[in-house]
Protein backbone atom coordinates (compact mmCIF):
# COMPACT_ATOMS: atom_id res chain seq x y z
CA UNK A 1 0.00 0.00 0.00
CA UNK A 2 2.86 2.37 -1.25
CA UNK A 3 2.26 5.86 -1.41
CA UNK A 4 3.70 7.53 -4.24
CA UNK A 5 3.43 10.74 -5.37
CA UNK A 6 5.21 13.86 -7.22
CA UNK A 7 4.80 16.25 -4.09
CA UNK A 8 7.66 14.56 -2.83
CA UNK A 9 9.31 16.98 -4.95
CA UNK A 10 7.67 19.77 -3.09
CA UNK A 11 9.08 19.21 0.66
CA UNK A 12 7.12 16.22 1.52
CA UNK A 13 9.39 13.05 2.69
CA UNK A 14 9.11 9.34 2.23
CA UNK A 15 8.92 7.21 4.91
CA UNK A 16 9.37 2.94 5.16
CA UNK A 17 7.57 1.11 7.64
CA UNK A 18 10.34 -1.17 9.32
CA UNK A 19 8.08 -2.75 12.35
CA UNK A 20 4.98 -3.22 13.11
CA UNK A 21 3.58 -4.34 16.48
CA UNK A 22 -0.27 -4.75 17.76
CA UNK A 23 -0.23 -3.25 20.97
CA UNK A 24 -4.05 -3.97 21.67
CA UNK A 25 -6.83 -5.16 19.64
CA UNK A 26 -7.32 -2.44 16.58
CA UNK A 27 -4.30 -0.47 17.78
CA UNK A 28 -1.07 -1.01 16.02
CA UNK A 29 2.66 0.70 16.67
CA UNK A 30 4.46 1.78 13.76
CA UNK A 31 8.30 2.31 13.30
CA UNK A 32 9.98 4.06 10.44
CA UNK A 33 13.32 3.42 9.21
CA UNK A 34 13.49 7.10 8.41
CA UNK A 35 13.18 9.89 10.77
CA UNK A 36 12.38 13.63 11.22
CA UNK A 37 12.52 16.47 13.21
CA UNK A 38 9.92 16.48 15.93
CA UNK A 39 9.09 17.59 20.00
CA UNK A 40 7.64 15.00 21.95
CA UNK A 41 3.56 15.35 21.90
CA UNK A 42 3.57 16.06 18.34
CA UNK A 43 2.06 14.21 15.60
CA UNK A 44 2.50 12.82 12.62
CA UNK A 45 0.39 13.96 9.33
CA UNK A 46 0.27 11.83 6.04
CA UNK A 47 -0.80 12.11 2.80
CA UNK A 48 -2.69 9.49 0.40
CA UNK A 49 -3.23 10.68 -3.49
CA UNK A 50 -6.47 8.53 -4.32
CA UNK A 51 -8.85 8.56 -7.04
CA UNK A 52 -11.04 11.53 -5.13
CA UNK A 53 -8.24 13.62 -4.48
CA UNK A 54 -6.05 13.89 -1.38
CA UNK A 55 -5.72 12.37 2.10
CA UNK A 56 -4.44 13.98 4.98
CA UNK A 57 -4.40 12.04 8.36
CA UNK A 58 -2.50 12.75 11.57
CA UNK A 59 -1.31 10.41 13.85
CA UNK A 60 0.76 10.67 17.20
CA UNK A 61 4.02 10.05 17.63
CA UNK A 62 4.61 7.45 20.10
CA UNK A 63 8.78 7.41 20.33
CA UNK A 64 10.78 10.63 21.94
CA UNK A 65 12.84 12.70 20.14
CA UNK A 66 15.56 12.33 23.08
CA UNK A 67 16.63 8.70 23.55
CA UNK A 68 17.55 7.84 20.33
CA UNK A 69 14.31 5.84 19.82
CA UNK A 70 13.46 4.79 15.79
CA UNK A 71 10.18 7.36 14.84
CA UNK A 72 6.97 5.25 15.83
CA UNK A 73 3.39 6.33 15.67
CA UNK A 74 0.31 4.93 17.33
CA UNK A 75 -2.97 4.02 14.94
CA UNK A 76 -6.33 2.89 16.03
CA UNK A 77 -8.66 1.62 13.48
CA UNK A 78 -11.98 3.26 13.30
CA UNK A 79 -14.38 2.11 11.95
CA UNK A 80 -15.12 4.46 9.14
CA UNK A 81 -11.97 5.33 8.54
CA UNK A 82 -10.60 4.96 5.85
CA UNK A 83 -6.96 6.05 6.22
CA UNK A 84 -6.86 3.79 9.52
CA UNK A 85 -8.37 1.19 8.42
CA UNK A 86 -5.76 0.94 5.38
CA UNK A 87 -2.91 1.06 7.41
CA UNK A 88 -4.25 -1.58 10.92
CA UNK A 89 -5.61 -4.07 7.81
CA UNK A 90 -3.42 -4.01 5.08
CA UNK A 91 0.16 -1.86 5.56
CA UNK A 92 3.36 -4.06 5.75
CA UNK A 93 7.19 -3.79 7.18
CA UNK A 94 8.60 -2.08 3.90
CA UNK A 95 5.57 -0.16 2.69
CA UNK A 96 6.39 3.66 1.75
CA UNK A 97 3.98 6.38 3.57
CA UNK A 98 4.40 10.11 2.38
CA UNK A 99 4.49 12.58 5.38
CA UNK A 100 4.21 16.48 5.88
CA UNK A 101 6.27 16.03 8.58
CA UNK A 102 5.43 16.15 12.34
CA UNK A 103 2.93 19.29 13.88
CA UNK A 104 0.98 20.37 17.09
CA UNK A 105 1.42 22.83 19.92
CA UNK A 106 0.52 19.17 22.70
CA UNK A 107 4.32 20.00 23.61
CA UNK A 108 6.41 21.33 26.78
CA UNK A 109 6.85 25.13 26.62
CA UNK A 110 9.93 27.24 26.45
CA UNK A 111 9.00 28.14 30.16
CA UNK A 112 8.96 24.68 31.80
CA UNK A 113 11.57 25.36 34.31
CA UNK A 114 8.66 27.37 35.75
CA UNK A 115 6.57 24.40 36.35
CA UNK A 116 7.33 21.79 38.96
CA UNK A 117 4.85 18.84 38.51
CA UNK A 118 3.02 17.68 35.31
CA UNK A 119 0.12 15.58 35.21
CA UNK A 120 -0.89 13.99 32.34
CA UNK A 121 -4.76 13.13 31.94
CA UNK A 122 -5.09 10.05 29.12
CA UNK A 123 -7.94 7.81 28.06
CA UNK A 124 -7.87 4.58 25.63
CA UNK A 125 -5.65 6.22 22.56
CA UNK A 126 -5.15 9.34 24.15
CA UNK A 127 -2.14 7.63 25.60
CA UNK A 128 -0.68 8.07 22.40
CA UNK A 129 0.91 11.25 22.39
CA UNK A 130 1.30 11.42 25.83
CA UNK A 131 3.65 8.35 26.22
CA UNK A 132 6.31 10.63 24.53
CA UNK A 133 5.75 13.30 26.77
CA UNK A 134 5.96 10.89 29.83
CA UNK A 135 9.29 9.60 28.40
CA UNK A 136 10.83 12.82 27.23
CA UNK A 137 9.79 14.22 30.96
CA UNK A 138 11.48 11.76 32.85
CA UNK A 139 14.49 12.01 30.43
CA UNK A 140 14.95 15.36 30.29
CA UNK A 141 13.65 17.31 32.61
CA UNK A 142 14.90 15.68 36.38
CA UNK A 143 13.09 18.75 37.93
CA UNK A 144 9.65 17.62 36.95
CA UNK A 145 7.39 15.51 38.80
CA UNK A 146 4.92 13.16 36.66
CA UNK A 147 1.42 12.02 37.50
CA UNK A 148 -0.55 9.79 35.11
CA UNK A 149 -4.15 9.08 35.13
CA UNK A 150 -4.80 6.85 32.66
CA UNK A 151 -8.30 5.38 31.80
CA UNK A 152 -9.10 2.18 29.98
CA UNK A 153 -12.11 -0.64 30.01
CA UNK A 154 -9.51 -2.99 31.38
CA UNK A 155 -5.97 -3.91 32.04
CA UNK A 156 -5.83 -5.96 28.23
CA UNK A 157 -7.52 -2.87 26.96
CA UNK A 158 -4.64 -1.06 28.17
CA UNK A 159 -1.65 0.34 25.59
CA UNK A 160 1.70 0.27 26.45
CA UNK A 161 1.06 -1.44 30.11
CA UNK A 162 4.04 -3.30 30.45
CA UNK A 163 6.53 -0.40 29.14
CA UNK A 164 4.51 2.34 31.48
CA UNK A 165 4.70 -0.21 34.53
CA UNK A 166 8.64 -0.70 33.69
CA UNK A 167 8.88 3.49 33.61
CA UNK A 168 7.38 3.87 37.23
CA UNK A 169 9.70 0.91 38.49
CA UNK A 170 12.29 2.81 37.10
CA UNK A 171 11.43 6.25 38.74
CA UNK A 172 9.93 5.66 41.67
CA UNK A 173 10.39 8.80 43.22
CA UNK A 174 8.77 11.23 40.16
CA UNK A 175 6.47 9.40 38.10
CA UNK A 176 3.13 8.23 39.61
CA UNK A 177 0.02 6.13 37.58
CA UNK A 178 -2.82 6.09 38.69
CA UNK A 179 -4.78 3.69 36.33
CA UNK A 180 -8.81 3.71 35.95
CA UNK A 181 -10.39 1.20 34.70
CA UNK A 182 -14.24 1.12 33.70
CA UNK A 183 -15.01 -2.34 34.79
CA UNK A 184 -13.91 -1.93 38.57
CA UNK A 185 -16.58 -3.02 40.99
CA UNK A 186 -15.63 0.02 43.18
CA UNK A 187 -17.69 2.53 40.90
CA UNK A 188 -16.72 5.94 42.60
CA UNK A 189 -12.63 4.52 40.88
CA UNK A 190 -14.26 3.21 37.74
CA UNK A 191 -14.22 6.53 36.20
CA UNK A 192 -12.48 9.79 36.43
CA UNK A 193 -14.93 11.84 37.63
CA UNK A 194 -14.68 15.68 39.17
CA UNK A 195 -14.82 14.35 42.78
CA UNK A 196 -12.26 11.45 42.07
CA UNK A 197 -10.37 13.69 39.51
CA UNK A 198 -10.18 16.90 42.16
CA UNK A 199 -9.38 14.27 45.14
CA UNK A 200 -6.14 13.12 43.30
CA UNK A 201 -4.46 15.96 42.70
CA UNK A 202 -4.86 17.23 46.26
CA UNK A 203 -3.61 14.10 47.32
CA UNK A 204 -0.74 13.66 44.72
CA UNK A 205 0.35 17.48 44.18
CA UNK A 206 3.41 18.49 45.62
CA UNK A 207 4.10 22.01 44.16
CA UNK A 208 1.53 25.07 44.73
CA UNK A 209 -1.22 25.18 41.95
CA UNK A 210 0.84 27.87 39.39
CA UNK A 211 3.22 25.26 39.21
CA UNK A 212 1.35 22.20 37.87
CA UNK A 213 0.34 21.88 34.25
CA UNK A 214 -2.07 19.28 32.50
CA UNK A 215 -2.21 17.47 28.94
CA UNK A 216 -5.34 15.87 28.51
CA UNK A 217 -5.98 13.61 25.59
CA UNK A 218 -8.86 11.08 24.87
CA UNK A 219 -12.45 10.58 24.17
CA UNK A 220 -14.17 14.60 23.49
CA UNK A 221 -16.33 14.11 26.43
CA UNK A 222 -13.69 13.17 28.57
CA UNK A 223 -11.47 16.05 27.83
CA UNK A 224 -14.69 18.30 28.13
CA UNK A 225 -15.23 16.94 31.72
CA UNK A 226 -11.56 16.78 32.60
CA UNK A 227 -10.70 20.66 31.27
CA UNK A 228 -14.03 22.34 32.63
CA UNK A 229 -12.84 20.46 36.05
CA UNK A 230 -9.55 21.52 36.12
CA UNK A 231 -10.71 25.32 35.45
CA UNK A 232 -13.22 25.23 38.15
CA UNK A 233 -10.47 23.66 40.43
CA UNK A 234 -9.01 27.20 39.87
CA UNK A 235 -6.66 26.42 36.96
CA UNK A 236 -6.11 28.79 34.37
CA UNK A 237 -6.69 27.95 30.64
CA UNK A 238 -2.57 28.25 29.60
CA UNK A 239 -2.03 25.59 32.26
CA UNK A 240 -4.29 22.79 30.23
CA UNK A 241 -2.91 21.85 26.99
CA UNK A 242 -5.53 19.32 24.99
CA UNK A 243 -5.08 17.23 21.83
CA UNK A 244 -7.92 16.66 19.92
CA UNK A 245 -8.37 12.92 18.23
CA UNK A 246 -10.78 12.82 15.33
CA UNK A 247 -11.47 16.21 14.46
CA UNK A 248 -14.79 16.61 13.40
CA UNK A 249 -14.64 17.78 9.60
CA UNK A 250 -18.02 19.67 9.51
CA UNK A 251 -17.62 23.14 8.09
CA UNK A 252 -17.47 25.75 10.66
CA UNK A 253 -20.86 27.99 11.64
CA UNK A 254 -20.41 31.01 8.76
CA UNK A 255 -18.51 33.92 10.72
CA UNK A 256 -17.35 37.09 8.60
CA UNK A 257 -14.02 38.39 8.78
CA UNK A 258 -14.43 42.63 10.06
CA UNK A 259 -12.42 42.79 7.27
CA UNK A 260 -13.47 41.07 3.68
CA UNK A 261 -11.28 43.31 1.41
CA UNK A 262 -8.15 41.81 -0.72
CA UNK A 263 -5.13 42.05 1.01
CA UNK A 264 -1.26 40.53 0.10
CA UNK A 265 -0.24 38.04 2.24
CA UNK A 266 4.00 36.51 2.68
CA UNK A 267 4.84 33.46 3.56
CA UNK A 268 7.94 32.55 4.48
CA UNK A 269 8.06 29.00 4.14
CA UNK A 270 11.44 26.88 4.95
CA UNK A 271 13.98 29.96 3.42
CA UNK A 272 11.63 30.25 0.30
CA UNK A 273 9.25 33.71 0.53
CA UNK A 274 5.87 33.54 -1.71
CA UNK A 275 2.64 36.05 -1.87
CA UNK A 276 -0.58 35.38 -2.17
CA UNK A 277 -3.74 37.30 -2.73
CA UNK A 278 -6.02 36.88 0.11
CA UNK A 279 -10.02 37.66 -0.25
CA UNK A 280 -12.76 36.42 1.96
CA UNK A 281 -14.36 34.19 1.64
CA UNK A 282 -11.10 32.31 0.64
CA UNK A 283 -9.15 31.88 3.87
CA UNK A 284 -5.30 32.26 3.64
CA UNK A 285 -4.88 28.04 3.42
CA UNK A 286 -7.01 27.80 1.12
CA UNK A 287 -5.75 31.01 -1.52
CA UNK A 288 -2.28 29.64 -1.06
CA UNK A 289 -3.12 26.02 -1.76
CA UNK A 290 -4.91 27.88 -5.22
CA UNK A 291 -1.95 29.59 -5.73
CA UNK A 292 -0.18 26.33 -6.00
CA UNK A 293 1.83 26.66 -2.85
CA UNK A 294 2.16 23.87 -0.55
CA UNK A 295 1.78 24.62 3.41
CA UNK A 296 1.30 22.65 6.23
CA UNK A 297 -2.33 21.69 7.19
CA UNK A 298 -4.77 18.62 8.14
CA UNK A 299 -8.04 19.74 9.77
CA UNK A 300 -8.93 22.34 7.93
CA UNK A 301 -11.18 23.60 11.23
CA UNK A 302 -9.27 25.27 13.45
CA UNK A 303 -8.84 22.13 15.64
CA UNK A 304 -5.14 20.54 15.40
CA UNK A 305 -2.91 23.34 15.03
CA UNK A 306 -0.79 21.37 11.81
CA UNK A 307 -1.04 25.09 9.71
CA UNK A 308 0.57 27.01 12.50
CA UNK A 309 1.91 30.55 11.50
CA UNK A 310 3.52 33.34 13.46
CA UNK A 311 2.82 36.50 12.00
CA UNK A 312 5.33 38.90 11.50
CA UNK A 313 3.79 42.04 9.69
CA UNK A 314 0.09 43.14 9.94
CA UNK A 315 -3.27 41.15 11.55
CA UNK A 316 -4.52 38.13 11.15
CA UNK A 317 -8.49 37.27 12.41
CA UNK A 318 -9.80 33.57 12.87
CA UNK A 319 -12.95 32.72 12.86
CA UNK A 320 -12.49 30.21 15.65
CA UNK A 321 -9.69 28.61 17.31
CA UNK A 322 -9.34 25.53 19.48
CA UNK A 323 -5.71 25.22 19.94
CA UNK A 324 -3.90 28.36 20.53
CA UNK A 325 -3.86 29.42 24.35
CA UNK A 326 -3.90 33.50 25.09
CA UNK A 327 0.18 33.13 25.64
CA UNK A 328 0.39 31.80 21.89
CA UNK A 329 -1.72 34.24 20.84
CA UNK A 330 0.75 37.19 22.28
CA UNK A 331 3.08 35.61 20.69
CA UNK A 332 2.03 36.28 17.53
CA UNK A 333 0.61 32.82 16.36
CA UNK A 334 -2.33 32.14 14.14
CA UNK A 335 -3.98 29.15 12.38
CA UNK A 336 -3.68 29.88 8.64
CA UNK A 337 -6.86 27.42 7.70
CA UNK A 338 -9.52 30.11 9.87
CA UNK A 339 -7.32 32.91 9.05
CA UNK A 340 -8.24 36.16 7.15
CA UNK A 341 -5.78 39.39 7.10
CA UNK A 342 -7.87 42.38 8.26
CA UNK A 343 -6.63 46.11 8.28
CA UNK A 344 -3.90 45.32 5.47
CA UNK A 345 -1.52 43.48 3.83
CA UNK A 346 0.42 40.50 6.25
CA UNK A 347 3.32 38.93 6.26
CA UNK A 348 3.72 35.28 8.00
CA UNK A 349 6.41 32.67 8.57
CA UNK A 350 5.00 29.20 8.47
CA UNK A 351 5.81 27.10 11.16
Amino acid sequence: MSDKSAETTRGYQTLTISNISEEVAGVKIFTFNETISYKAGQYLTLLHHGPHGEIRRSYSITSSPVLNEPLAIGVKRIENGFYSRRLVDQAKVGDKLLTSGAGGLFTFPDDIQNYKQVFLLAAGSGITPVYSLLKTALHTYPHLSVVLFYSNKSPEQTIFLQPLQQLASAFPDRLHIEFVYSNSPDLGRARLHKDYLYKLIEKLAIAPHDQLLFYLCGPLNYMRLSSFSLRQFGFSANQIRKEVFNVDKTPLPKVVPPDTRAHKVTLHINGKVSQIRCKYPQNILASARDAGIAIPYSCETGKCGSCLAKVIKGDVWMAYNEVLTENDLQKGLTLTCVGYPVGGDAELEIL
